[in-house]
C-alpha cells in the first residue's frame, strides 16, 4: 500500500469495532525502504492492548486495515 506522508496528517485513529483510539501525530519509517514501520497516535480513550511511550501510543502499522477518512486500526492483528 503506497501512502503519502502528508495525506495522513491529523487524521483520526479508530478500531474495526469503530472505537475512536485518538490522534496521529507522528509516524516512524525505516529510512532504507521508506516503509512506514509504526503510527504514534496521541490518544483519546484507554487501550490496554497499545503499547504507550512517552503517553502516546505506539502501533504497528501492520495492523492498519484501511486509509481513507480515518485510519482503521485492527486490533486482533496486535495480538498476533
Amino acid at each position: 500500500m503506497k501512502v503519502l506522508a502528508r495525506s495522513l496528517s491529523r487524521k483520526t485513529v479508530v478500531l474495526t469495532d469503530g472505537t475512536v483510539v485518538g490522534a496521529l501525530y507522528n509516524i516512524t519509517v525505516d529510512f532504507k525502504t521508506g516503509a512506514i514501520l509504526s503510527l504514534v497516535v496521541k490518544p483519546i480513550n484507554e487501550i490496554p492492548e497499545f503499547r504507550r511511550e512517552e503517553n502516546m501510543y505506539i502501533i504497528p502499522f501492520s495492523s492498519v486495515t484501511a486509509l481513507k477518512d480515518y485510519i482503521v486500526v485492527d486490533k486482533e492483528k496486535l495480538r498476533s
